[in-house]
């Protein structure tokens, strides 16, 4: 048990634990090679990590990713990894999105604000809806994009579409950008942007 002195950024993995399941006796735990994962219900979800971060200090949302179980249903899972900065101990939490047509899931932009581009990231290229997010829109796809290209049911070849808004005809919108690579050099340094001084 921690002592009087310990604050939550300084408990052990084993403690932060001990005290989750104490506080969620219903959640569901998979220890695999030293990792720990929580299952966490989409109601549950914002409760949950609210304490993972304020109680057990867990205070760096380091990743946000999905996975499409098609044909399974529920279809959807979302996956986060947090971490304790000053320790580096590390816990994932899976969450089942709510609708497999149009899933959903809590946004926890308003616990750590590093989940601000990865759910955009996680609904532009997987579809999910962060419910609460304050700027859901796509990161990498253009807006009128239709689809979600990491859905199991997107086809590897990818999908034909008319000319449109959004769609470069031209060169892509980096080339000549200061920080783009120059063809044509002998060397990996000579193509560096920084060799053009």
């Amino acid at each position: 048990m921690p002592t009087e002195t310990t604050t939550a950024a300084h408990i052990s993995t084993a403690e932060a634990l001990d005290k989750i399941r104490n506080r969620f006796p219903a959640l569901g735990f998979h220890e695999f090679r030293g990792d720990t994962t929580l299952t966490v219900s989409t109601d549950q979800l914002l409760a949950v990590m609210r304490y993972v971060k304020e109680a057990c200090g867990f205070d760096m949302l380091l990743c946000v990713s999905a996975v499409d179980h098609m044909p399974e249903s529920p279809r959807f899972e979302v996956h986060y990894t947090v971490t304790q900065s000053e320790t580096g101990a590390i816990l994932l939490v899976r969450c089942e999105a709510k609708n497999d047509n149009e899933p959903i899931v809590p946004s926890l932009v308003g616990l750590w604000r590093s989940a601000n581009w990865l759910e955009r990231e996680q609904y532009d290229l997987m579809g999910i809806r962060f419910e609460g997010h304050p700027d859901l829109r796509r990161i990498m796809m253009w807006e009128e994009y239709p689809y979600h290209p990491l859905r199991k049911d997107f086809p590897v070849a990818g999908v034909p579409l008319e000319k449109g808004n959004g769609i470069f005809t031209e060169k892509a919108p980096t080339s000549g950008a200061p920080f783009t690579t120059a063809p044509g050099g002998r060397t990996a340094a000579e193509r560096e942007p920084r060799s053009r001084g």
